[in-house]
């Protein structure tokens, strides 16, 4: 394992545990979407499947189980315990538009015609756009809390470090993964107009990122 893996790894975990324990802590999940999280879960139980199959190393087991337990547990506190404090009425995205179509891409290109394979390849594309309801929220709302933020900048880091991962690989190991390259990069590019606010705003002290609002 690389660095860039490594740290890309640790990126992801820090942004779930960000919006995990913002939620806990304010017990309100105001400003969340609950469907990307919902989507976020999904992607990684269509992708962790062979958690019951196969054992790569027990890092890989335990970060597997963790983002797994993280990711049930913020769906948790977001549509059980916090309920009267989520806004479903700005996290109105049509997520319907995104699954129809990564359900049909994961079928029309993957690796292998096969139940687990198709399911991964389900994951890496879902995974590339699932933070779309929680952006279009933001964008929605025209503002979002400095922790919410943080929680999205460390998500977008973990994006980046992986496609630095990808590039290391290819040159190293000559490994390239064609599914997972492009969807991160289409991944990436969501990221690109936050990283840009983010920077100038939240880092400059701004207890909250204020965002144009929809015309």
């Amino acid at each position: 394992m690389n660095i860039f893996r490594l740290a890309g790894d640790v990126s992801h975990l820090v942004a779930i545990i960000i919006l995990f324990m913002k939620i806990r802590r304010s017990k309100s999940c105001a400003g969340i979407s609950g469907k990307s999280q919902v989507l976020f879960a999904l992607v990684f139980t269509t992708r962790y499947l062979d958690l019951f199959t196969s054992v790569i190393s027990i890092y890989n087991t335990v970060m597997k189980v963790v983002f797994l337990a993280l990711a049930y547990a913020t769906v948790y506190l977001i549509y059980m315990r916090f309920r009267s404090t989520f806004d479903s009425e700005s996290d109105s995205f049509r997520v319907e538009f995104l699954l129809v179509p990564v359900a049909g891409l994961s079928f029309l290109e993957n690796y292998a015609f096969a139940p687990l394979e198709i399911l991964w390849t389900f994951s890496i594309y879902l995974e590339s756009v699932a933070i779309l309801p929680q952006l279009f929220m933001i964008t929605k709302t025209g503002e979002a809390e400095s922790i919410t933020t943080h929680y999205l900048f460390f998500l977008g880091l973990y994006r980046a470090l992986y496609l630095a991962n990808w590039v290391w690989r290819y040159h190293t190991e000559g490994f390239f993964d064609q599914i997972a390259v492009v969807s991160g990069v289409v991944q990436t590019i969501f990221y690109c107009d936050f990283f840009y606010l983010y920077v100038t705003r939240v880092l400059r002290g701004s207890g909250k990122m204020s965002l144009p609002m929809p015309i």
